[in-house]
């Protein structure tokens, strides 16, 4: 029987995860204004890794300081300075001092740039995010030549970690950001090499994935995070991640992390969008209802043979269990959990049947708004401000070695609106 606590995970290139637990991929916002690693960021990634998870992935480290996901991004967009190397070094070293992986999520935010950061932002078309609060800014969409400029800024990154001792890369293809955002016929409109069909679409990241390939050598775990859908009507669909995962598979590529959703839709934060979601065509397993991306996990199992792993929702140790032996899933994701319990692995494997869910407890509107369907933008707002409460969280973990439970959602996002602030100030 396949274990989460002992068994362990050969991937394709190689290399081998000691059990089937990964810390999923968390922004920190820890980052110096320039882009560069942090004590804070070592200290938060160590106490990680004494947790017993068999794989941590970093937040987004950006290859365009330009397009940020926020403020405080890790940026590394050319071959970096003495300073640089020896911080990402140090970072590195931190989060594997319990044997365990560390890997690089590699990332361009696109469209899904803040206005702070940059107002006009490269995308694959000049296409508005669909949000309401001019947090956004018009996109500028992307020359061939600029794209092919991308492309290299990836391979750039991946070697650089590479070097500094990072043990794998993913690659984000997820979640609304830019080679998500290629995938998409809504906010992709190009009529050229990258745009129309799927394969056109897929192009971009295809090339990522030569890219990082050749920067990296063979028996360099390389993963892709990859939209199972984007929940969007006229959005990537479940029929057409299927297709993108086989040409993945065909790419050498050693694990794809199934995910969904986008900021308009946030199914990854399992939160209400701005518009109705869009029903994806796949079957529904008998699983635990808890984990948001199992069936998706499911029907892609049938279609190729990498590892995959699925993030979003876990709690119960059983549901868990269930997935790795069913084959639903060969690795396990644990995000918000870890925000708080840093040990939470070490925690199921020591016989812990739940991880605490410590957004039950947290409410910014009156419950009886919930079933206000006119007030949905509310409850998006509210969980929004949930998710400031991790980033606290998170942020209390690098500063200070410990979790913070009596901050409140308000102070959250007071906490995390100066922040951003502070590292944008010119």
């Amino acid at each position: 029987m396949t274990t989460l606590f002992s068994q362990p995970l050969r991937l394709p290139c190689g290399a081998e995860l000691p059990n089937r637990v990964a810390k999923a991929a968390m922004t920190e916002g820890l980052a110096t204004a320039e882009g560069m690693p942090t004590e804070e960021l070592e200290r938060l990634y160590g106490l990680w890794s004494d947790g017993g998870a068999g794989m941590l992935l970093s937040g987004n480290i950006i290859i365009d300081r330009d397009h940020l996901e926020r403020p405080g991004n890790v940026v590394i967009d050319q071959v970096p300075n003495q300073k640089m190397q020896e911080a990402l070094a140090r970072w590195a070293r931190a989060a594997t001092r319990n044997g365990n992986h560390f890997w690089a999520q590699i990332s361009h935010a696109g469209r899904q740039t803040q206005k702070i950061i940059n107002p006009n932002p490269k995308a694959p078309s000049s296409v508005k995010l669909g949000l309401p609060g001019g947090q956004f800014g018009q996109p500028v969409a992307l020359t061939a030549l600029e794209i092919e400029d991308i492309v290299r800024r990836f391979g750039v990154c991946a070697a650089v970690v590479k070097e500094a001792g990072f043990t794998g890369v993913q690659i984000h293809a997820a979640h609304g950001y830019l080679l998500s955002q290629f995938l998409s016929p809504r906010s992709n409109q190009r009529s050229d090499e990258y745009g129309g069909d799927l394969a056109n679409r897929a192009r971009a990241l295809l090339a990522v994935v030569a890219s990082v390939r050749a920067a990296v050598g063979a028996h360099f775990p390389v993963a892709v995070k990859l939209n199972s859908a984007d929940f969007q009507k006229g959005g990537f669909a479940f029929e057409e991640s299927l297709q993108v995962a086989q040409w993945l598979q065909e790419a050498s590529i050693d694990l794809i992390e199934i995910s969904g959703g986008t900021y308009e839709q946030p199914k990854l934060l399992g939160l209400a969008g701005i518009e109705e979601e869009e029903i994806q065509n796949v079957a529904q397993s008998s699983m635990m209802r808890e984990a948001y991306f199992v069936d998706f996990a499911v029907a892609m199992q049938e279609k190729v043979t990498i590892p995959l792993m699925v993030t979003g929702g876990f709690r119960r140790r059983v549901a868990m269990q269930q997935a790795i032996e069913s084959g639903g899933a060969d690795v396990i994701g644990l995000g918000r959990p870890m925000c708080v319990m840093t040990d939470a692995p070490n925690q199921l494997f020591n016989g812990l049947d739940e991880l605490p869910r410590y957004e039950n407890s947290l409410s910014l509107f009156p419950s009886w708004l919930a079933w206000l369907g006119k007030l949905k933008i509310l409850r998006a707002i509210a969980g929004f401000a949930v998710q400031y409460w991790y980033y606290g969280q998170i942020d209390s973990i690098g500063r200070t070695g410990s979790a913070d439970l009596k901050l409140t959602l308000f102070e959250a996002t007071k906490k995390t609106m100066a922040l951003q602030k502070k590292l944008t100030k010119k």
